[in-house]
């Protein structure tokens, strides 16, 4: 019988942990070697179990899972690292593959396509769980510059954690949503809001909706009416 490949999880969601590890119990190539809430403890564990494969999120509340997979690929090679991300935008798939990862995986669909992607991903190919083919990753990567990416300079400044709060609120959800979606509380949610407006001067929800539209976060159609 073979060996069962071993996973990391990295996730600062301990609901969304249990909920990907309840998936992958239900398969016999595959077994979860530890999990961590933070790019931190992610970084020890990875350096310590060696997995086979890392599953990770892209927003963590320390340092950017972008960083993340480029650092443990840099040091772990043979690592594949699947990305379980809320983002579905180009430029954060973008980035996820040169920075090394080789599945990206839109939260979603875990459900019906985290398996899929496992096994794609263990097997040395490209996984990208929506219509975009392997040959589009590979210009991806090999043609970044060629690539639609937000370059607006003041939303750079924005943490992962500030960009999804900003979508979900531009979006039109309220606080208490954004938190419940997010798995924080609201208080969190308000004092991101501060923060985001304050780095992008911006003073009232219109404004940051005209914003996130301009820089094509949202469907403008959704506020029509």
């Amino acid at each position: 019988m073979a060996q069962k490949k071993s996973i990391l999880i990295i996730d600062d969601h301990p609901l969304f942990r249990e909920g990907l590890k309840a998936i992958i119990d239900r398969d016999s190539r595959f077994e979860v070697a530890g999990e961590a809430g933070s790019a931190r403890e992610g970084f020890r564990m990875a350096k310590e179990l060696k997995p086979d494969l890392v599953l990770l999120d892209l927003s963590l509340p320390d340092r950017s899972g972008i960083e993340l997979a480029r650092e443990i690929r840099s040091l772990f090679p043979d690592i594949r690292i699947l990305i379980v991300s809320m983002h579905s935008k180009i430029d954060y798939i973008s980035d996820a593959f040169q920075a090394g990862a080789t599945g990206y995986l839109v939260k979603e669909s875990a459900a019906q396509s985290l398996l899929e992607g496992l096994e794609n991903v263990s097997k040395g190919a490209y996984f990208l769980d929506s219509s975009v083919s392997q040959q589009v990753v590979k210009r991806l990567i090999e043609s970044p510059t060629k690539e639609a990416k937000i370059t607006n300079a003041a939303y750079s400044t924005l943490t992962p954690r500030e960009q999804e709060v900003m979508r979900l609120i531009s979006e039109g959800l309220s606080t208490k949503q954004v938190g419940k979606k997010l798995f924080i509380s609201p208080k969190t949610v308000e004092n991101h809001r501060s923060n985001i407006m304050n780095k992008l001067d911006i003073h009232s929800i219109h404004e940051l909706v005209r914003y996130a539209a301009k820089l094509g976060l949202i469907d403008v159609d959704l506020w029509k009416g």
